[in-house]
């Protein structure tokens, strides 16, 4: 099939095949006489491995670490089962420091619920660090890395 029947078929752009193709993500295929690509049933299923894998949160470098193991027949359902539990404590991680983000997001709308006439102050600190007055309010303008 040509690379137009294999975005198809994948439900991929040509440009998105062209680039797993130079990312090393799937071989180069086979040139037919007039110099089009030629590609494979199993270069299809490739193709569908790496959109699943990315459809499940994987980055194209994660999947890219994998695909020796599927090409060597290495990668069972333990592997697998390792994969999608490491996948899932990423995005443990990840939810929690949203959920971090989240109340310091809160905690900064909460200090603007004032008279609309106090001042507002976009530096980190306390009102009475605040040069404009004791009852300046606060926005945080800079985010420390939540842990």
């Amino acid at each position: 099939m040509n690379i137009s029947e294999l975005a198809l078929a994948a439900q991929v752009s040509t440009d998105t095949l062209r680039y797993y193709e130079k990312q090393g993500l799937i071989a180069p295929p086979q040139r037919q006489q007039n110099g089009y690509r030629s590609y494979t049933l199993a270069q299809l299923d490739h193709v569908r491995f790496i959109r699943g894998a990315q459809s499940l949160g994987f980055s194209l470098a994660e999947i890219r670490e994998i695909l020796p193991q599927l090409a060597e027949g290495k990668f069972g359902r333990t592997q697998i089962e390792a994969q999608l539990a490491a996948k899932m404590a990423q995005i443990d991680a990840h939810i929690r420091q949203l959920k971090d983000l989240k109340k310091e997001l809160a905690r900064t709308f909460s200090s603007l619920k004032c008279s609309a006439d106090l001042p507002v102050s976009t530096q980190d600190g306390t009102p009475a660090d605040v040069s404009r007055g004791p009852d300046a309010v606060l926005v945080k303008k800079s985010f420390t890395s939540l842990k």
